[in-house]
């Protein structure tokens, strides 16, 4: 199957230039702010809409600021060492999940201490819209034709433009954006449609997110810089989602030993009697 042939800049004005790889997490950001909005009109959320802007601001920051750092401490630190100015050309593309999520992670405390609501509660509202925006940045890597798959010969194999062996492989970052993105959204949207126990929600995105990720990495081309960790099979994304898995297996369990549930959205007080209407009519009677 041919590579689509896709520029990745997708506007350019004069020496200004917007790639694909940023958009695709511009329309990451835009899609959790319509889902959290959404959420946040059913009756039993405690959010209002600045609220909800100001989690998905934070939550940028600690996207950008988390993945960047993650991806050069976890899989490009000699990179950086060479060229430490790598750090900030994030339109080249290199991002790393499991450092975009510390950092989510750590943007979660922050508003939780400024807007007084408790931890997992935020990260409960918060976590079922994240991989719509996973997705998306799965597509910009396809759109940069990096971190492409295994070698394949099945009819939608595909060469890579950038592969310096050009023989047809996986096209890996579409299934990761399937599994990781699609799937795991629809998962997490239904299961967080009805009251769950706080910490619930989120044991459940770690626990999905690190199952899909395991199995995504086995059609996906180890980083060639660092290869297999172990076993010619185990990969630094596959080790780096083991232990999601186990923490998100058992945040669930003890979410449902020991269930504690969100604040409630507060109901408008009830009206006081007229007691003057009250004695009239007592008089009349």
């Amino acid at each position: 199957m041919q590579y689509p042939q896709i520029d990745p800049v997708a506007i350019s004005l004069g020496p200004l230039q917007v790639h694909w790889y940023g958009l695709t997490y511009l329309f990451g950001f835009i899609a959790a702010w319509w889902l959290c909005t959404l959420r946040a009109r059913r009756t039993d959320n405690n959010w209002t809409a600045q609220q909800v802007s100001d989690l998905v601001f934070y939550g940028a920051v600690g996207v950008i600021l988390g993945g960047r750092l993650g991806y050069t401490l976890f899989y490009n630190f000699s990179g950086f060492l060479a060229d430490p100015l790598s750090l900030v050309r994030i339109w080249q593309g290199g991002m790393s999940f499991h450092g975009g999520m510390i950092g989510v992670l750590l943007a979660f405390g922050l508003f939780a201490h400024r807007s007084g609501k408790r931890y997992f509660e935020v990260a409960d509202f918060s976590v079922p819209v994240i991989p719509l925006g996973l997705a998306a940045g799965r597509i910009g890597n396809f759109i940069n034709g990096e971190l492409w798959g295994r070698a394949s010969d099945l009819p939608w194999a595909m060469v890579f433009p950038n592969d310096p062996l050009q023989i047809t492989r996986h096209p890996s970052q579409l299934y990761q954006a399937m599994l990781e993105g699609l799937l795991l959204f629809a998962v997490l949207w239904l299961y967080s449609s009805r009251p769950r126990p706080m910490v619930a929600v989120t044991g459940l995105f770690g626990a999905g997110y690190g199952v899909c990720r395991i199995l995504a990495e086995f059609f996906r081309e180890p980083d060639a810089h660092i290869g297999f960790i172990a076993f010619d099979w185990l990969t630094m994304g596959q080790l780096l989602s083991v232990p999601m898995v186990i923490a998100g297996v058992a945040m669930m369990i003890w979410a449902y030993r020991h269930p504690t549930w969100p604040q409630p959205a507060t109901a408008p007080a009830a009206p006081a009697p007229d007691k003057r209407r009250k004695k009239k009519g007592a008089a009349r009677k």
